[in-house]
């Protein structure tokens, strides 16, 4: 299944940060989820009932209780879980993990014009199969990375209503990831 194709058909990511949010996800007509919750010990079963429901699950790593911010964490993932991929802040986990045959998610928090830099800096050293661009509600952002990569790019952070979803979707967002339950049926 190609990414990208996941994207034209549901833009939307559920985001789910508890059970209540996983269990509504599972109905939702979301395609991808990315898993920012859960622990060593619930992570293989958050993953399989997503599996069960045909979608990608994308685990972040650095969220995940009892991962470590180290290449292990990722050989864990892929080793003891169903998952797709991972997201991480830590370019060094995101790079393991696309050699390793999972999607890598590169999460970037853009705060100044030096994380906008870096960010790039980022992108251009090891090209991730997506970058998530936070928070997404900054269409000037969006457009300035867009113009210097073909990088899958997801907006996510503060999304709070569809005129968000389609301001960051018109700005060059492949798709947006969001915990508004709201707007998976969108």
């Amino acid at each position: 299944m190609r990414i990208m194709d996941v994207l034209e058909d549901s833009p939307v990511i559920a985001a789910v940060k508890n059970d209540e949010g996983l269990a509504h996800c599972l109905e939702s007509e979301c395609q991808m989820v990315f898993i920012l919750y859960g622990s060593v010990c619930s992570v293989a079963d958050i993953v399989g009932r997503i599996k069960e429901k045909g979608k990608l699950a994308i685990v972040h790593v650095d969220l995940t209780a009892g991962l470590s911010s180290k290449e292990i964490a990722v050989d864990f993932v892929r080793q003891h879980t169903r998952a797709d991929g991972i997201i991480s802040t830590k370019p060094q986990l995101v790079k393991h993990a696309m050699e390793m045959g999972l999607l890598g998610v590169q999460r970037t928090f853009i705060i100044d014009s030096m994380a906008l830099s870096t960010t790039r800096k980022q992108i251009d050293a090891f090209r991730p199969d997506l970058v998530e661009v936070m928070p997404g509600i900054m269409p000037r952002i969006l457009k300035e990375i867009r113009g210097y990569t073909d990088i899958h790019l997801i907006a996510g952070g503060l999304i709070s209503d569809k005129k968000d979803v389609m301001a960051a979707l018109s700005a060059g967002a492949d798709g947006i990831s969001t915990t508004n339950e709201g707007l998976w049926l969108a």
